[in-house]
């Protein structure tokens, strides 16, 4: 069943016709190297009933039905991935990108069957998950649709990094987000962008970019167990001021594209799409959770709304008026 936080909290009613839950039409598998174990995983999505949620099946530990709820609440490690756990010796790590190919798809219900301890990376990027849900094709179910609103500003913060999340502008039922970073690299440097969920939206503007990694640090990360499955293949690879992918960037500023993907990935994780606006500030999947769980934390900043079938609201994004974010121009 879909993991609830407080049954005592109200619901919001849609305005207009309610939107219906989805889920995908049939299964589809896929399989690939995994980023950080470097091992061949193999995964399976699977259509799942009305108030699932996202769940992971490890078919190939605990008799094949240990099941990990895809929910804040579940993650066990954030170093450089997202890892859920079942609070045992049962984990799924890298988690994220799948997770932001669900949310800008809007699947509410899916089995996520997997082989393996991580999701394998594929090109590095969201889109290739976008094609294996766009192959299966999406199901809507006669259950309406709920959403997390945001109902006060929360923030988090660590030295120089800094998330939040404040209500959506006009009471809009829409979800945007505005992220920053900042690296020494001429390569990327500063970057920003504000990206706003719509229908199309994540397909075009997200989904095709990839993670990415410095070259010099490649033999620590090894030797830590990590990136052992990393290439050129998988990874945006910088080294100095260079990128050394042999067909260069997807897109200009295609590292915060993919820092976007990794926040709505991460905060998919809230179990149910946010209707609000996120802002990160060299921000990460540590900070993204800490956020999740501060806003939870007070049952005064978020309630359960159903939303209408029309969600997301399109049109142009705005910072909602009440916020006051802070900038990398101001912390330089």
């Amino acid at each position: 069943m879909k993991k609830t936080l407080n049954n005592k909290k109200s619901s919001q009613k849609a305005c207009g016709k309610p939107a219906l839950q989805r889920t995908l039409k049939s299964a589809i598998n896929c399989s690939g190297t995994a980023l950080h174990s470097g091992e061949n995983v193999s995964l399976t999505l699977h259509p799942a009933e009305p108030d699932t949620g996202i769940v992971f099946r490890r078919s190939d530990i605990g008799g094949g039905n240990a099941r990990i709820p895809a929910h804040w609440s579940q993650i066990s490690d954030t170093r450089l991935c997202t890892t859920l756990s079942d609070g045992g010796n049962v984990s799924v790590a890298t988690v994220e990108h799948l997770m932001a190919a669900l949310a800008g798809c809007h699947i509410d219900n899916l089995v996520v069957e997997i082989q393996g301890g991580e999701v394998p990376a594929m090109d590095g990027s969201a889109a290739p998950f976008v094609f294996l849900i766009e192959c299966a094709g999406i199901a809507e179910q006669n259950v309406p649709r709920r959403a997390i609103r945001v109902l006060k500003p929360v923030s988090v913060s660590h030295g120089e990094s800094f998330a939040s999340l404040a209500p959506a502008p006009d009471s809009l039922e829409a979800f945007s987000l505005n992220v920053e970073i900042d690296f020494d690299s001429n390569a990327i440097s500063r970057q920003n962008y504000l990206f706003h969920v719509a229908d199309d939206a994540f397909k075009s503007e997200i989904s095709r970019a990839r993670t990415f990694g410095f070259l010099h640090e490649v033999d620590d990360l090894r030797a830590a167990g990590l990136a052992l499955g990393g290439s050129l293949d998988n990874a945006v690879v910088i080294s100095g001021d260079q990128v050394l992918n042999e067909g260069g960037l997807r897109y200009r500023d295609e590292f915060v594209r993919h820092k976007v993907l990794d926040s709505l990935g991460d905060l998919y994780l809230a179990g149910s799409p946010l209707i609000g606006h996120f802002h990160g500030l060299r921000s990460g999947h540590s900070l993204n959770r800490g956020l999740l769980e501060a806003l939870f934390a007070d049952d005064d900043a978020w309630c359960h709304s159903e939303i209408s079938d029309d969600f997301p609201s399109s049109g142009p994004v705005a910072v909602p008026s009440q916020v006051k974010e802070p900038a990398l121009a101001a912390t330089a």
